[in-house]
C-alpha cells in the first residue's frame, strides 16, 4: 500500500456564532487520502464536505487535530513554508465565472499562476500547453471570461490549478453549477488529468452519481462525521450505512424496467451547533434504535476494506 500523501487525524473544526454557540463543523474526521488516488466526498449540503477542504487548504484552521502533507504537520509551517505548500496543493472551485478576474484574460491568469514556478522565459509555452491539456484553442489566451461558456470557463479554472504543478488538487463540488451534458466532460476531463499527470485528488460534490464515476475511494460525511469510507465499486454496490443507502438509492437509474425501491429522507438535516446525541444520524435513520442515541458509533473495519460507523453493521450487506 502507497504512502499516504495527505493525512488528517481527529480533525475538528468549529465556528463560534453570535449567542456564545459553536457550529460543528467538522467533527472528529480521520483519513488518509494516497499519492495518486481520487478520494470522493459526498453529502448533503451542510454536511461539512467544504469546511473539511478548505482546512486541507489552510484557508480555515482547524481548532482540534492534526493535517499532515506529505509527511509534514500543516500547523508547524511559517509563511514561507504555507507559500511552498499552496503550491503543491490547488483548488477547483464551484462557481468558475466567480472564481476569474474579469479584468485578466485567460493569457494573464495563467500567467499569473505559472510565474510562481515557472521562470519568465518559460512561460508563454506553457500557457500553450496547459491550454492543450485542458481542450481549449490557443486563441483562448487573448479571450476574457465572460467571452466562454460555463464549461470553458472550469476548464480555464482547471487550467489555472495545473500551472504550479500541484500534487494534490481539491476538487469542490467542481460540476455542480454546469449542465449535466457539460458536467461528464468535466469530470472525464479530470479523469485523463489525473491519470496522465499523476495527480492526487479530493473530489467534493453533492452528487453520488458524479463521485462514484471518477473515485478510487468513498467518504460519506453528514452533519460533520464520516458515516462510511471505502472503495468506491464495494460503495456502490453494497453501501453498508443507512445513509450511504439513501444516497444511493436517489441516484437517477436510466432504465425505465429497472423498479428500485428509493429510500426517501425524512425530515431537514439537524442544525450543526445542536446535533443530535449519540449517531448524529438517527433523527432521519429509517432504521435506528433507542440504542443509536446513546453513544456515538466508531468507524469500524469491514473485511471488504471499508469503516462503518454504525452499532446496526458488523458486514456489508449483501
Amino acid at each position: 500500500m502507497s504512502t499516504p500523501l495527505l493525512s488528517i487525524s481527529n480533525l475538528h473544526v468549529r465556528f463560534p456564532v453570535a449567542g456564545g454557540e459553536t457550529v460543528k463543523a467538522v467533527t472528529d474526521v480521520t483519513l488518509d487520502i494516497r499519492r495518486g488516488e481520487v478520494f470522493g466526498l459526498v453529502g448533503e449540503s451542510g454536511s461539512g464536505k467544504t469546511t473539511l477542504g478548505r482546512a486541507v487548504l489552510q484557508l480555515v484552521p482547524p481548532t482540534e487535530g492534526r493535517i499532515h502533507f506529505d509527511g509534514t504537520d500543516l500547523a508547524s509551517l511559517d509563511r514561507t513554508g504555507l507559500k511552498r505548500y499552496r503550491t503543491r496543493v490547488q483548488v477547483i472551485f464551484q462557481d468558475p465565472f466567480g472564481s476569474l478576474n474579469p479584468r485578466m484574460s485567460v493569457g494573464d491568469t495563467l500567467a499569473e499562476a505559472a510565474a510562481l514556478v515557472e521562470g519568465k522565459e518559460a512561460i508563454p509555452a506553457r500557457i500553450r500547453e496547459l491550454l492543450d491539456l485542458v481542450g481549449l484553442p490557443q486563441d483562448a489566451a487573448v479571450r476574457y471570461p465572460h467571452e466562454f461558456s460555463g464549461g470553458q470557463r472550469q476548464r480555464i479554472g482547471i487550467a489555472r490549478a495545473l500551472a504550479v504543478r500541484p500534487e494534490l488538487i481539491v476538487a469542490d463540488e467542481p460540476v455542480s453549477a454546469l449542465d449535466v451534458s457539460i458536467q461528464a466532460q468535466i469530470v472525464n476531463l479530470l479523469q485523463d488529468l489525473q491519470a496522465e499527470l499523476g495527480l492526487t485528488m479530493l473530489f467534493i460534490a453533492h452528487d453520488l452519481a458524479v463521485v462514484r464515476h471518477i473515485s478510487d475511494r468513498i467518504g460519506v460525511m453528514y452533519l460533520g462525521r464520516l458515516m462510511e469510507v471505502g472503495p468506491a465499486n464495494a460503495i456502490v454496490a453494497s453501501p453498508s450505512h443507512p445513509y450511504t443507502r439513501a444516497l444511493l438509492s436517489a441516484v437517477p437509474i436510466p432504465d425505465p424496467a429497472r423498479q428500485e425501491q428509493r429510500q426517501i429522507l425524512e425530515g431537514d438535516l439537524p442544525s450543526p451547533i445542536h446535533p443530535p446525541s449519540g449517531c448524529v444520524f438517527r433523527t432521519r435513520c429509517p432504521v435506528a434504535e433507542s440504542q443509536c442515541a446513546e453513544s456515538v458509533p466508531a468507524l469500524e473495519s469491514l473485511q471488504d476494506g471499508r469503516r462503518v460507523a454504525c452499532i446496526r453493521v458488523s458486514e456489508p450487506a449483501e
